[in-house]
Order: structure tokens, then C-alpha cells, then sequence
């Protein structure tokens, strides 16, 4: 068979490249081996997402009281909360396949392999091998869990991968990276009765956000009782029956640290095939497969979207791409791909969002940015809907919006209208024009005094 697009991997960025090229009326062809819906769907995004729903809901039980609701006996049951989780995820991949095949798009199960440009050969679970061919081809191999070179994985030294198989709670654990992963994963065990430490080599939690944002949650998540040691390296890990140890080091000071079980959570790398990228010819480093503003790699006809390509490893930035893609090959315009107003986003408890360059990279770039900030202790829908301490960062260079950072409650929300302020470089003035229903959080956005 003959397609004008195949796409291998479907993961967000996969799925999206293939809807909107069957969208726009192409023939699609896309690959999957196994788990439709990728990383995001099955140890990402959707199962994270769920158990933090569920702590989420069982803390806020203690703020009822405030509002006139009395509750007694709250308690939480982690076996309904996986049975949630593994809900969610048997619905996202029921709506992806559903989606596929709504829009005409062909899908197969099995091993694909990049013969050659423009062809495919997939092999499924039976050994049966079929050839298809395609005008282009878009590699979607998404990512994989990075571990820590001298900390191998073991029954008690796990990665994120294994802690959503769990079906007990930790009583204890030790969270080692302090990023997005960490934090989360943190922030569910935390509220749901794990003690836990959390433990960053650099200066501050989320390396990559300002000083403010890292400080902001850092306080949060030590009001949750857990331990957090930044500046703090591991030297070495010792197992015994029930429980791990660890020794770190922070400066001259070593401190040792125990618990039930540690987790791995340094972040994820690209899942990249070097046997068959060095056969094609394919340009590639540690970082994901070499790309241009198209996306196209360095072997004409052959693209990649999402994890694979390293950068910002993000489902919905991986989306962007595969439109993007799309456009470019099928669209009216050529399309050339930016980074600039991808959101970042942790969903710890309350969550924190990022869109474009943070004060301190503006600095660091020379940039004479002025800097504007308001707080949730203003907002009344904040006030009245108990929401807690947070902060709205816009960041200006001459007088147009290039970064906004948000800490508190709703910032996932939020910082949508600002990533889409920043994509179109808007103004000030223009943010000044914005008309914002009272009273709402999104108040917090205007550039109003």
C-alpha cells in the first residue's frame, strides 16, 4: 500500500501528526507497538494526573470546615484511586484509537522499521512482515526514563515507570531529582501519608524557573511535612531487607538518609533506535534526532516530532510539532516550528506554570526586561475560594510580553491565554485592552492597575 504520510509512534505527537494530516483529507498510515497513546497515556501525563486528582480532592477536605461543610472520617483508599487511574488510561486509549479511526486514518500493530526513505516494513506480534510505502515518513519514538549512572534500578530502587504499578503506598521514600517528576510524585505521596525526602543536586527545586517560583513551592511542599535537600548529591546507596540508605553529600557536610523505597526521577531521555538512525544516514546525538524549523531531519522526506527530538520533553509540545509537520507538507504555507510559547507546567499541589523566557534568562541574555508581578492576596476569587498564596510574573522587553510565570492555584489554566500573549508577541497596550470577567482568577493576567 501507498500513503502520503506514515507516522510511527503513537504517542501525542503521532496521533496529532496523523488526525490533522487525515484532516486536510491525506492518506495516513500510523505504527504503533503496543501502547496507543505512548508515554503520555501509560506513564505520564494521564496516570500521574489521576492519582493527583484523587490526593488533591482528599486535601481539600481540611478546608471545608471554613466554608460550613462538616466532614468526619475522611479517609483514603489507594485501591480505588488505581482503579481511577487505570480508568483514565482505558479511556484516553479508547478516545485515541477511536479518533484514528474516525478519521479514516489506517492503523497497524508491530515493529516498524525505516527501510529505506518512503518505506516501511512492520513487523507484528506473529513475525508476519508487511512493506508500505509513503511519500514521508515521521518518526514518533518518544522518550524513555533516565537513570543515574551509578544507582541501578532494583526492587527497591525504582523509576516512575514502576511506581504507578505499585498497589501499596510507600511508607516511605526518597525522591531523587527535583523537577517536574519529583515534585509531583512528591506532592501525591506526601498528601496521601508517605513519608518523603526530596533530593536536588542544584541550588533550588525546578532548576529551569526563577528563584521566586522555586522558593514559592518549596514552602508549599515543606507545609506537607516533606524534607527537601537542594545542593545535594548522592554518593552512595545501600539496600537492606525493607529499606534503602543512602549517603549524600551537600558542601563538606554528609548526611545519610533511609527509607522504604528510593525513586529515580532525574527525567526522561529520547528513545532513540541508533542501529537504524546510523543506517539512514539520520543526524543524531545523546540530545534527540537532529531537526530543522520544518522538522524535517537530515535525510530528506524522513521527520520527527515529539520526545525524540529532544529539547522540552512535553506531550503537548510534541502535539504542536505533528500539526506543524502537517502544515508544512500539506498545508497552504510553509510552517517553521518554535519553542518560544511552549508552556511548562507542574502539576504539584498548588501547581506552577511557565511560558517563555523566565527573568532570570532574560538577565542572563543581557536583556533590559521590566518586570511586573501580582498577587493572589488581591484577587477576591482567590479570597473567597480559599485558593491560598501565589503570584502572576509577567516579564516585558520593550513593551511587549516575552515570559510569564504563574504559582499558585489554577496555573495550569491560566497560563494558557499567556503562552498564546506571547506566541503573538503582544503588546502592553494590547494586554491592557484585554476585557476580564469580574470577579475571576484571570484578573490576575491583565495588565491593569
Amino acid at each position: 500500500m501507498s500513503y502520503d504520510l506514515i507516522v510511527i509512534g503513537a504517542g501525542p505527537g503521532g496521533h496529532a501528526t496523523a488526525l490533522e494530516a487525515a484532516h486536510l483529507g491525506r492518506k495516513v498510515l500510523i505504527i504503533e507497538n503496543g501502547e496507543w497513546g505512548g508515554t503520555c497515556t501509560h506513564r505520564g501525563c494521564i496516570p500521574t494526573k489521576a492519582l493527583l486528582a484523587c490526593s488533591r480532592r482528599y486535601l481539600e477536605t481540611e478546608s471545608w470546615k471554613r466554608l460550613g461543610i462538616t466532614v468526619e472520617n475522611v479517609r483514603f483508599d489507594f485501591s480505588a484511586a488505581r482503579r481511577h487511574q487505570r480508568q483514565m488510561i482505558q479511556l484516553s486509549t479508547l478516545g485515541i484509537r477511536k479518533s484514528l479511526q474516525d478519521q479514516g486514518v489506517t492503523t497497524l500493530e508491530g515493529e516498524a522499521v525505516i527501510v529505506a526513505p518512503g518505506e516501511v516494513a512492520v513487523t507484528d506480534s506473529l513475525g508476519k512482515t508487511v512493506h508500505a510505502k509513503g511519500s514521508n515518513v515521521v518518526i514518533s519514538w518518544g522518550s524513555k526514563a533516565s537513570p543515574l549512572p551509578h544507582i541501578p534500578f532494583s526492587t527497591r530502587v525504582i523509576n516512575s515507570d514502576t511506581l504507578l504499578q505499585m498497589d501499596t503506598l510507600p511508607k516511605s521514600l526518597i525522591a531523587i531529582g527535583g523537577g517536574a517528576i519529583g515534585v509531583e510524585f512528591a506532592t501525591f505521596l506526601a498528601e496521601v501519608g508517605t513519608q518523603v525526602t526530596l533530593i536536588e543536586c542544584l541550588a533550588q527545586i525546578l532548576p529551569y524557573e526563577d528563584p521566586d517560583v522555586a522558593d514559592y513551592l518549596t514552602g508549599e511542599m515543606k507545609k506537607k511535612g516533606i524534607e527537601i535537600h537542594t545542593a545535594t548529591s548522592v554518593k552512595e546507596i545501600v539496600e537492606a531487607p525493607g529499606h534503602v540508605t543512602l549517603e549524600t553529600h551537600q558542601g563538606e557536610r554528609t548526611l545519610q538518609l533511609s527509607a522504604e523505597y528510593v525513586l529515580v526521577c532525574t527525567g526522561r531521555l529520547p528513545h532513540l533506535r541508533e542501529t537504524e538512525l546510523k543506517r539512514l544516514g539520520i543526524a543524531y546525538s545523546s540530545r534527540g534526532i537532529g531537526i530543522d524549523s520544518r522538522l524535517e531531519t537530515s535525510v530528506p522526506g524522513i521527520y520527527a516530532v515529539g520526545d525524540v527530538t529532544g529539547g522540552i520533553l512535553l506531550a503537548h509540545r510534541a502535539v504542536a510539532q505533528g500539526r506543524s509537520v502537517v502544515r508544512s507538507l500539506f498545508g497552504e504555507s510553509d510552517t517553521h516550528y518554535t519553542d518560544d510559547a511552549v508552556p511548562v507546567v507542574v502539576y504539584s499541589h498548588p501547581p506552577v506554570a511557565r511560558v517563555g523566557l523566565t527573568e532570570r534568562r532574560a538577565r542572563e541574555l543581557g536583556i533590559n526586561a521590566e518586570v511586573r508581578k501580582k498577587d493572589y492576596g488581591a484577587n477576591m476569587i482567590a479570597r473567597t475560594e480559599l485558593l491560598g498564596r501565589g503570584f502572576v510574573k509577567t516579564i516585558f522587553h520593550e513593551s511587549r510580553l516575552i515570559g510569564a510565570a504563574i504559582a499558585g492555584e489554577q496555573a495550569p489554566d491560566l497560563i494558557s491565554s499567556l503562552s498564546l500573549a506571547v506566541g503573538n508577541k503582544m503588546t502592553e497596550r494590547e494586554l491592557k485592552n484585554w476585557i476580564i470577567p469580574h470577579p475571576t482568577l484571570s484578573e490576575l493576567l491583565g495588565c491593569h492597575n
